[in-house]
């Protein structure tokens, strides 16, 4: 009998050996990875994707069992990220916490926010709201990591307390710590979005895509993180397999840039596109002006731009939304003291503040044409003389000019056929 109960305690129901320790806390761990990525932060809060409501559950009673966390809290804590990026309100940002706090406390951060319950109500909604949601998942948060140790210690005895100890930091770390602290702090960028997210690895394949956050923040509604060939984002080969299952529907993907012939008056495609284009300009312009500049002073001036902090060298690529007072006066002068960087730097800003224009401009004439009740078919004689900042101007042989329409974010990845904007007659 003694021995019986030593047994168990040392190796639990199932006497496993270490492969199955490994095996099994590499699964559980995973499902856990899967149920943020896929459920929590595509589905819930971006709207890139729904799933069938059994695997949906799923996701939410996983979520809850191994982390605890309140489905309507997450929400609002990752969306006030997006709206508040790099901000005083932002609730993880390392450029106002720091990295260090962040990375190890990112815990705590998500924790304090939870309590601001106006954000709770202003960004939590449309969440679940169901009677199990309001009963057992919100109300009792911590009864479903209760719940799991007893499941591990049963299954694997003392080595069960290791495996749940864990689960319970797999998320505080890689997820709080790792992605939101170095996300946002070291990395490459394949989008100069106006925040410093970076994309940590171009395999997404260990925190489930989420390693390429600069991709993320650049479109954030696409269920598909993976926008370069060479990128891998394992949480979309899972949407696609449950996509051929019929347990999850495409909503959103990151819009593909192409030009449309004659088009003499915005739409609604028209506007989306222009906002993935902007993207598309400023990395273009950062990858071909800034960085040439920055390696050409690097490489012959003394006390250059080597003398700047890696802070302001970013923000002289990004235009420093994010930079503090005294941070941003620093980076004035060093401009001021360098003509270069001044002209780069200024040009940069036109051309942001053209592409802006061109996004009010183009949102502006889509509600004048609707308030107007413009027919679709409009006069080649009344074109106006602004198109240039709707379409940029963009030199194609005439079989490429009848490629199809922009693919805008919000149009379905499969399952519609792109729509062909054809010249009036």
């Amino acid at each position: 009998m003694l021995d019986t109960l030593l047994a168990f305690a040392a190796r639990g129901l199932t006497q496993a050996s270490w492969g199955t320790w490994i095996a099994y806390t590499l699964v559980v761990t995973q499902l856990t990875i899967f149920s943020v990525t896929l459920y929590l932060h595509r589905s819930q809060t971006h709207r890139g994707v729904d799933f069938h409501p059994v695997l949906a559950h799923f996701f939410r009673f996983w979520s809850w069992l191994t982390t605890g966390m309140v489905t309507k809290e997450w929400v609002a804590i990752h969306r006030k990220h997006h709206a508040k990026v790099e901000t005083e309100e932002d609730p993880h940002s390392p450029q106002i916490y720091g990295i260090r706090k962040v990375f190890w406390e990112g815990v705590e951060l998500y924790r304090d926010a939870s309590h601001r319950r106006d954000d709770m109500e202003k960004y939590g909604r449309g969440t679940p709201d169901d009677w199990i949601e309001r009963h057992v998942y919100s109300a009792n948060p911590y009864l479903g990591p209760t719940l799991m140790v007893l499941i591990d210690l049963a299954l694997f005895g003392a080595v069960g307390g290791v495996i749940w100890a864990i689960q319970m930091l797999w998320i505080p770390f890689w997820a709080a710590g790792f992605v939101n602290g170095i996300g946002h702090w070291w990395g490459y960028r394949n989008f100069e979005s106006a925040d410093t997210s970076t994309n940590v690895s171009p395999w997404g394949v260990w925190i489930g895509g989420e390693e390429l956050h600069n991709n993320h923040h650049a479109f954030p509604s696409s269920a598909k993180f993976a926008l370069r060939k060479w990128e891998v984002d394992i949480g979309w080969g899972a949407i696609r397999l449950f996509e051929m299952l019929h347990l999850a529907t495409v909503l959103r993907v990151a819009p593909t840039l192409d030009l449309r012939p004659n088009m003499h008056l915005p739409d609604g495609d028209t506007v989306k596109a222009l906002l993935a284009h902007r993207f598309h300009v400023m990395s273009d312009y950062f990858r071909g002006v800034i960085m040439p500049t920055l390696r050409e002073d690097a490489a012959n001036a003394v006390g250059g731009v080597k003398a700047l902090p890696r802070k302001l060298r970013r923000a002289l690529g990004n235009g420093g939304r994010w930079l503090d007072a005294s941070s941003r006066e620093r980076m004035n002068a060093f401009t001021q003291d360098h003509p270069k960087f001044a002209t780069v730097c200024e040009f940069r800003a036109r051309l942001a503040a053209l592409i802006d224009s061109g996004v009010r401009g183009a949102a502006q004439g889509l509600q004048a044409r609707g308030r107007a009740g413009v027919s679709a078919r409009t006069d080649r004689t009344k074109e106006p003389a602004s198109r240039a900042l709707f379409l940029p101007s963009v030199r194609r042989s005439p079989r490429r000019s009848r490629r199809p329409a922009v693919a805008p974010l919000g149009t379905p990845a499969r399952g519609a056929t792109p729509r062909r904007l054809r010249p009036p007659s």
